[in-house]
């Protein structure tokens, strides 16, 4: 049974749209007014070998902060409910990830306590119409409402875009072997406690 999940959300500032397969192959369909943020949300599907259609209506007016951060938010969600009671996945995830000078590792566990340690030092500037300093917001808001803890820090990079990207496909690298089967124990809860 394919894992996915649709999900909308809309507020005075934005209108969010997401459908996530966790058993994809990859393809996307992405468009939020940034054009920096939807490449990395193709990256994140590509790398992440998840299915991924987003739309983001928002009010780029005045920046991109609430596209950004919302976006983040409602793929969480969608990325939660595809996953269901998590039955029989391996729960955990790390890469170490280079891109040219940048290498940025992220670890995670879909623990169902959602949260976010960021040793990123991003330079401040835009990329494109995208403020660097946003790419912590979206992780912020995603691990939040994904229930995943969510460990990304850099090892080395000078160049914003390089250290961004390198973080969008470390992330979605380590959820990539975290979400898989484990087939030892394909029908448990990968936890002690019996939940998650």
């Amino acid at each position: 049974m394919m894992r996915e999940a649709a999900v909308e959300r809309t507020t005075k500032e934005t209108s969010v749209s997401v459908r996530l397969g966790i058993d994809g192959t990859g393809r996307s369909q992405v468009r939020t007014g940034i054009g920096f943020f939807d490449h990395m949300l193709e990256a994140f599907a590509r790398h992440g070998s998840f299915n991924l259609d987003a739309v983001c209506e928002g009010d780029l007016e005045v920046d991109g902060h609430h596209s950004v951060e919302d976006t983040g938010i409602v793929l969480g969600q969608a990325f939660a409910r595809a996953l269901g009671d998590k039955r029989g996945i391996v729960r955990f995830g790390s890469v170490v990830l280079p891109m040219d000078e940048a290498l940025v590792l992220a670890a995670c566990d879909i623990s169902g306590r959602g949260q976010l340690h960021w040793a990123v030092d991003v330079p401040w500037g835009m990329i494109g119409d995208f403020d660097s300093s946003l790419a912590k917001e979206f992780f912020i808001a995603f691990a939040s409402n994904a229930g995943v803890t969510l460990h990304v820090r850099q090892l080395a990079g000078e160049n914003a875009h390089h250290i961004v990207e390198a973080a969008f496909k470390a992330v979605a690298r380590a959820l990539r072997q975290a979400v898989a089967v484990d087939a030892r124990h394909p029908e448990e809860l990968p936890s002690t406690k019996g939940v998650l």
